[in-house]
């Protein structure tokens, strides 16, 4: 019955991500710089609210879009943090997670056809949604300009058919953000033109050298901010995501996610709510690991030899495989995996224009970091 399936699902694959860490996660001694999971346990207050929601049977329907006091605190939140200015009771979603936000904003704006400008390299979860509604990524190579997708990358590929620009900030795979003046360039270009902005932040709260800026500050009529607790609150089972956006683009999209989800866990929802009011900033104590980690991992990587741009957000370093060294990335992290039990996310899983990468995510301990780098050191010296 192969035969009989959609065609456009046919042709889209597992994430590269998913695909090689389920490829090298049975193996022993194995250090794994892969999935973007935060090692910190979810705070225990959060925990507890779960619970505390469980005991007292709040297991039932929410509203489609979430109840209305968590979603009074995800605005109040982005409100206090990014002067993000949006209505409880009509512009704002709980999503299962931030993956389905970017899919039922995508179902809702895309058709056959039309294009979705990206930057590349970029996470892999946007273009198979692309792919599944008929429309085309069109991604723009930003590697010679620092990983930073400003507005002269943008200019020259925006057509009639453009629907939307996905501004993935700060970035999965490249820990790199975009500084204020940057956005409002591009806020200000757009303004005119019949064009929506996806923009996923749920790195937000991890920003290290700059305090995040949303380009929703800017032009909030055409923008779709993305969001969620898997990076700030350490909740990636959690599954809450929030989506964000003017009151006649939520309208729609709510009705796409009624019919796909009904709403997000109820039991997750309180928990959510805890993790925004009590734990208004529970990332800061994380936010601090991840300075001191992101610091000797770039000292070591670059004692090392390898070209890597400084990430001023999330937990990533996108590293250049040295010109020395005759693999593709796949091959590489193959060959990696397989000599020193050390795994890394190939660049092609993120584009083409990711190929001649690898990522490296920092977000476990400084004594995994420390042995994983010791070895990496080590293959690198018998390249030599």
């Amino acid at each position: 019955m192969e035969h009989l399936i959609n065609q456009k699902v046919k042709t889209i694959e597992i994430s590269g991500i998913r695909k090689f860490f389920n490829m090298v996660a049975h193996m022993d001694d194995l250090i794994s710089f892969t999935i973007g999971q935060p090692d910190f346990p979810t705070p225990e207050h959060v925990k507890n609210a779960g619970i505390t929601a469980i005991d007292n049977d709040f297991t039932s329907y929410t509203h489609n879009a979430g109840t209305i006091e968590l979603r009074k605190a995800a605005c109040d939140f982005v409100a206090k943090k990014y002067g993000l200015d949006y209505t409880p009771e009509t512009e704002v979603i709980v999503t299962m997670g931030a993956s389905e936000a970017i899919d039922i904003a995508f179902r809702t704006i895309l058709a056959e056809g039309l294009e979705v400008i990206l930057p590349g390299p970029i996470y892999p979860g946007y273009e198979p949604i692309i792919h599944m509604m008929g429309a085309v990524p069109v991604h723009v190579d930003i590697r010679e300009n620092q990983f930073r997708f400003t507005l002269e990358m943008i200019k020259p590929y925006i057509t009639d058919k453009t629907r939307c620009i996905v501004l993935p900030y700060p970035s999965n795979p490249t820990g790199v953000s975009l500084s204020k003046e940057e956005l409002k360039e591009i806020a200000e270009f757009l303004k005119d033109k019949d064009i929506f902005i996806l923009a996923d932040e749920i790195y937000s709260e991890l920003t290290f050298d700059q305090k995040h800026a949303s380009i929703a500050s800017f032009l909030k009529e055409k923008t779709i901010v993305i969001n969620g607790l898997s990076k700030s609150h350490s909740m990636t089972g959690w599954r809450i995501g929030f989506l964000f956006a003017p009151e006649n683009i939520t309208k729609h999209i709510l009705k796409v996610h009624q019919y796909n989800v009904s709403c997000a866990n109820s039991i997750a929802q309180k928990a959510a709510y805890e993790a925004l009011t009590v734990g208004f900033d529970d990332a800061l104590a994380m936010k601090k690991e991840y300075i001191k980690r992101r610091d000797y991992v770039y000292k070591r990587l670059t004692s090392m030899g390898f070209y890597v741009v400084k990430p001023d957000g999330a937990f990533y370093f996108f590293v250049k495989i040295p010109t020395s060294i005759p693999l593709n990335s796949f091959d590489f992290a193959l060959k990696l995996v397989t000599e020193t039990k050390v795994a890394v996310v190939p660049g092609s899983a993120f584009s083409e224009y990711g190929e001649g990468y690898f990522r490296l995510s920092f977000a476990c301990s400084m004594e995994t970091l420390e042995i994983g780098l010791n070895r990496l050191e080590h293959y690198l010296k018998r390249w030599s």
